[in-house]
C-alpha cells in the first residue's frame, strides 16, 4: 500500500495594504530625518506608491503624521512597559528603566525620541504636536509614578517626573553623542532618587545548608534585593 499523496498547503502570507506601506515609511523617514526635512515625494516613492494613494488614505502630510506619532506611542508604550514588567518588585522595575533605555540607544536605528524631535524642530508656538507629546509622556510618567507608589515613594508624581526628567536627558545626550552609556549616569542619579525616596533596596537573608563527606556543612548566605 502507498502512502496517500500529501494535500498541497495554501500557505496565506499577510499582504501589506498601501496605508501600511506608507505609514512604515513616513515613520522611517520621520525618524531618521524628521518631519520638516521629510516631503511627500520621499514618503511615496519610499513606499512605492502613487501620490494619490497618499491622499486617499491621509488628508494632508499633518494626517499622516499624526497617524505616525499615534503608533510610535502605542509601539514604543508597548515596549518600554514589558521591558520594565518583567522585574519581580516595584523598585527593581524602576531599577530597570535606564538598562533598558540603553538597549534602545545602542540600536543602529537609533534616532532619539520622534517626540522630542518634532516639538523641538517645530515652531515653538505650535500646539498639535505638543499635545501630542505631552500625552504621550503623561502615560509613561503614570505608569512610573504607579511603580513608585508601590515601592514605597510618598511623593510618586514627583518622584516619576524626577525619573522623566533624567530619561529625556539621557535620550537626548544618546542622540547627540551615539554613546548608550550616557543611560548608566543616568541610572545612577536615579537610583540615589529612588533610595531617598523609597529607601534603599532590602536586603533578604537566606541560609543555604550543604554538605561536605557526608558532614553537616558550613551555611552559606545568600543575598538578594527586595522591596
Amino acid at each position: 500500500m502507498t502512502d496517500a499523496m500529501p494535500q498541497a498547503v495554501e500557505s496565506k502570507v499577510p499582504q501589506v495594504t498601501p496605508r501600511e506601506r506608507l505609514m512604515d515609511a513616513a515613520t522611517r523617514l520621520f525618524c531618521k530625518n524628521g518631519i520638516n526635512a521629510t516631503g511627500i515625494d520621499a514618503i511615496v516613492s519610499e513606499a512605492g506608491t502613487a501620490k494619490t494613494t497618499l491622499y486617499k488614505n491621509f488628508k494632508s502630510k499633518d494626517d499622516l503624521v499624526d497617524a505616525v506619532l499615534k503608533a510610535e506611542s502605542e509601539t514604543w508604550r508597548g515596549w518600554f512597559i514589558a521591558a520594565v514588567e518583567r522585574a519581580k518588585t516595584p523598585r527593581e522595575k524602576l531599577d530597570s528603566i535606564f538598562p533598558a533605555l540603553k538597549s534602545w540607544f545602542a540600536e543602529d536605528t537609533y534616532y532619539g525620541c520622534v517626540f522630542i524631535n518634532a516639538v523641538g524642530e517645530h515652531s515653538k508656538d505650535e500646539t498639535r504636536l505638543r499635545d501630542i507629546t505631552i500625552r504621550h509622556k503623561s502615560f509613561i510618567l503614570k505608569h512610573i509614578s504607579g511603580l513608585a507608589e508601590a515601592a514605597g515613594a510618598k511623593k510618586p508624581d514627583f518622584l516619576a517626573h524626577q525619573i522623566g526628567l533624567l530619561m529625556d536627558g539621557a535620550i537626548v545626550a544618546a542622540m547627540v553623542t551615539r554613546d548608550p552609556t550616557v543611560a548608566d549616569a543616568a541610572g545612577m542619579a536615579a537610583n540615589a532618587l529612588l533610595d531617598e525616596a523609597c529607601g534603599p533596596p532590602k536586603i533578604r537573608r537566606t541560609r543555604r545548608a550543604g554538605l561536605q563527606g557526608g558532614a553537616a556543612a558550613l551555611a552559606k548566605e545568600d543575598l538578594s534585593v527586595v522591596d
